[in-house]
């Protein structure tokens, strides 16, 4: 692929811009740990408990809103076998922020766990919760190489550097500024990336709807002759796959220490009920250009583009079938704002996972691990942190 320009430079800054802002915001993380009471874990997994309403919601949103969420509502609405009616991610992310803000923010926020694990070592204790910590925290760790990928191609996109270099630059610059700074860190780029985000995708989306080479998406979202239409159908044998999909992700999603890890660093609990809310609006909104994006390839007709045809489907690339929209229907300014909007997307969710799974090794992992270890060393002599020491 030849080198673009644009793209590459676009991409660069990008890069040097989240990764100075991580290192920012990682030194007032490391002057915060010296004075506050709460110590390196409280300023590093939760920024000390004072995340405000507005940073809430923008880490919050953009910990869900991910290259996965852009890239698949595209495809998922594109795919001539779905439509609409499959890319449940943004209602499903809807209704999981507003079935936290009810039932699980006010108690987890009042009693200050650090982790989503906290209430069942309270309940079974720390051996039982350390084993079954492993489970969400291997969870995590797999998000993070298909963060990382989405994250790759993006920057192969612009470059004709190989795939794996393109990985490792983004998980050095990802890692990087989590490692520094935690959650200050990850909570300040994700203003950066979700701002990019939006105004990214809502910029775009217009352009491919000037583009003219496609049907009035209104005629074919019930009816397209040369395919299904966008909108597509739940089959009555589908109808149990259809809910077990939806709850699948809008419940499961609570399940998650990234969701929690928000709502445990809001500065109140009124904070992080109202981050819960505030985002459960945020992230329908940026789920309208995907879907439109994805509504035009499902009515272009590619003869008339420069990608020809047969269309993406038919040749298997319907995964990447937002930026080949973009790229083909789109002026070159807007095809490389609009591959930043992923980029930014991708990176935040690669961070969010990150700092979830150190939260959860460290506390409930890690902690048992060394606390079991300096029994067998002292061979039953009372340890300092016991608490009948």
């Amino acid at each position: 692929m030849a080198l673009h320009v644009p793209g590459l430079i676009m991409m660069v800054v990008f890069y040097l811009v989240v990764l100075g802002i991580g290192i920012w915001a990682s030194l007032k993380s490391k002057k915060m740990e010296k004075s506050t009471v709460g110590g390196q874990i409280e300023v590093s997994f939760l920024a000390n408990r004072r995340v405000s309403p507005a940073v809430g919601v923008f880490t919050m949103t953009a910990t869900w809103v991910g290259g996965a969420f852009i890239i698949g509502v595209a495809e998922t609405v594109y795919d001539p076998t779905k439509g609409l009616v499959w890319a449940l991610i943004p209602l499903q992310m809807s209704v999981s922020f507003i079935i936290g803000g009810l039932f699980f923010a006010k108690p987890m926020r009042d009693k200050n766990y650090v982790t989503m694990m906290d209430p069942f070592q309270i309940k079974y204790g720390k051996t039982l919760t350390g084993f079954l910590a492993i489970i969400p925290f291997v969870s995590e760790m797999m998000w993070v190489p298909v963060t990382l990928i989405s994250l790759g191609v993006t920057v192969s996109v612009f470059s004709d550097l190989p795939l794996s270099l393109c990985i490792w630059i983004s998980a050095a610059v990802a890692i990087t500024y989590t490692v520094l700074g935690g959650l200050y860190s990850v909570a300040f780029t994700d203003i950066i990336q979700l701002s990019l985000v939006f105004c990214s995708l809502w910029l775009c989306a217009p352009f491919v709807l000037a583009s003219g080479v496609y049907t009035d998406i209104t005629q074919t979202a019930f009816n397209f002759t040369n395919r299904g239409p966008w909108l597509g159908r739940i089959e009555s044998y589908d109808m149990w796959r259809w809910i077990d999909n939806f709850l699948a992700m809008s419940v499961g999603n609570l399940a998650f220490q990234d969701f929690h890890q928000r709502t445990l660093s809001s500065s109140s609990t009124s904070t992080a009920k109202m981050i819960c809310f505030i985002a459960a609006g945020v992230v329908l909104v940026l789920g309208i250009p995907p879907v439109l994006i994805g509504a035009v390839a499902a009515s272009t007709d590619w003869n008339s583009t420069s990608y020809g045809s047969p269309s993406p489907y038919d040749r298997g690339e319907a995964a990447m079938v937002l930026p080949i929209i973009l790229l083909h229907l789109t002026p070159t300014a807007v095809f490389v704002v609009g591959m930043g909007a992923i980029a930014g997307a991708a990176m935040s969710s690669t961070d969010s996972c990150l700092l979830a799974a150190t939260s959860i090794f460290t506390t409930n992992i890690y902690k048992l691990i060394r606390h079991q270890v300096q029994k067998d060393i002292y061979q039953g002599t009372c340890l300092p942190e016991d608490e009948n020491c």
